[in-house]
């Protein structure tokens, strides 16, 4: 009785260790039930041999009506598991022998080794290992080897049998025996922090509870993408637009989407453009006419067909170029030009000088008015002497007098922008030099239209 004392403090002491030693999903087990030891089918003198009336119960098997053995198990890795066995029973048969009512006690280490780890509820195994027997006063250690199998009703809970021979290092105390057992098994020492049922050793996410699927971490809106790698977790979405949604479906995400109830472009921001004038639909107020945003996408008004639109042209009824604001150009007509150069031929000087003489300002007053009149010609002023005196100075005073007429068109309204004047001399004459008739027709300015 002391032995079986000792016995029972050291699997107590092992079983308390092992239930603290919480660090992987449930790598703790413990087995509890009976257990039947029988020496006949062991081949042995007086018994049968191997394996005969294996399953003689009512001849051959040692069995208590009660809990008889436990088993403390702890997983190690890659289907293997370490166990420690202790067992109770009492011997009232030795094959076909009466055994005399001896006490029997097991402690037995073992290693399983999983056959089938992928199957859920059916757990077969091998195992192998040692132990020390006592039976009455009689004691020995055996090597044991057997197989077995559990049968999970849930994750925690199974139904567990197992047959194990156990051969005598001492047959002379003990004889070689199998000893069979059934009972349940119990694994618990996992952690499960958010209850999610995903061990937190397993889980992405083990504050928060979330799915298997996506190893414990959380799927809010239920659109198959955990929320870690959603952009939109809070509303079922898209995987190829990482989870958020497109209700035009026009492949740009409606939080991305300025017209997220009508299909339009990515380059868009989603919204539609029908005629592509870079004025959104919904802004436009001419959707099929291409428009600018400044009009609301409307084109300007061009009321009369010159391509000037109204909002630029200064004479919106009247055909004219966008270089004349819209408005038609004046140009000097035959007339008026026959005009300037009778006026221009009365443009006298005093002699040597590029002062005017008497009268000569009312004709170029009525040049200033020709030139009001046909606003949009430009002009060029041309200054002529005769060949008496230097060339030098007959170009000076050319140039001088072509300026004196400029300046004094300027001086009557005429922009100096429209105006040009040259001196050419004596170079250009018109008539001959040689009679004071041919170099007073020499001696001129002309007015000539310009670009």
């Amino acid at each position: 009785m002391k032995q079986l004392k000792r016995i029972l403090f050291v699997f107590v002491l092992f079983a308390s260790f092992s239930i603290s030693a919480q660090d992987e999903n449930n790598p703790w087990s413990i087995d509890f039930g009976a257990n039947a030891v029988d020496f006949y089918p062991t081949n042995q003198v007086g018994m049968g041999n191997w394996f005969d009336e294996f399953v003689n119960v009512g001849d051959h098997y040692n069995v208590i009506p009660s809990i008889s053995r436990i088993r403390v198990g702890k997983y190690l890795d890659s289907g293997f598991s370490l166990g420690l066995a202790g067992s109770l029973n009492k011997i009232e048969k030795i094959g076909d022998n009466a055994g005399g009512d001896l006490s029997y006690i097991g402690v037995d280490l073992d290693i399983r080794y999983a056959l089938m780890r992928n199957k859920k509820w059916f757990d077969p195994y091998l195992a192998i290992g040692g132990g020390y027997n006592f039976i009455g006063d009689n004691s020995a250690g055996t090597a044991n080897g057997g197989v077995g199998v559990n049968f999970w009703f849930n994750d925690f809970v199974g139904l567990n049998i197992q047959s194990v021979y156990k051969h005598s290092f001492d047959e002379g105390n003990v004889m070689p025996h199998f000893q069979h057992a059934a009972g349940l098994i119990i694994k618990f020492g996992g952690k499960d922090t958010d209850n999610d049922g995903v061990y937190d050793k397993d889980d992405e996410c083990p504050e928060v509870f979330g799915l298997e699927a996506f190893n414990g971490c959380p799927d809010t809106d239920g659109d198959g993408i955990k929320d870690a790698e959603d952009a939109c977790p809070e509303v079922a979405g898209l995987a190829a637009l990482n989870g958020c949604p497109d209700a035009d479906a026009d492949g740009v995400a409606d939080k991305d989407d300025q017209c997220p109830n009508d299909a339009g472009t990515a380059a868009n921001n989603g919204c539609p453009d029908a005629d592509a004038d870079g004025v959104y639909d919904k802004d436009d107020e001419c959707k099929d006419v291409a428009g600018p945003a400044e009009n609301k996408g409307c084109p300007w008004p061009d009321a009369d067909g010159d391509g000037v639109f109204d909002k630029d042209d200064n004479c919106v009824n009247e055909v004219g170029p966008p270089s004349n604001q819209g408005c038609p150009e004046k140009i000097i007509t035959e007339e008026a030009k026959a005009e300037l150069d009778k006026f221009a031929k009365a443009i006298y000087f005093n002699s040597g000088k590029t002062t005017f003489r008497v009268g000569v300002s009312e004709k170029l007053d009525l040049i200033a008015d020709i030139m009001k009149e046909f606003k949009d010609s430009n002009f060029s002023i041309d200054g002529h002497t005769d060949s008496q005196g230097s060339n030098k100075l007959n170009q000076k005073l050319s140039e001088n007098r072509a300026k004196a007429v400029l300046d004094y068109l300027v001086s009557k309204g005429i922009s100096a922008n429209r105006l040009g004047s040259k001196g050419f001399g004596e170079d250009n004459p018109i008539a001959k030099n040689t009679t004071s008739k041919g170099r007073a027709q020499n001696r001129r300015v002309e007015i000539n239209l310009a670009k």
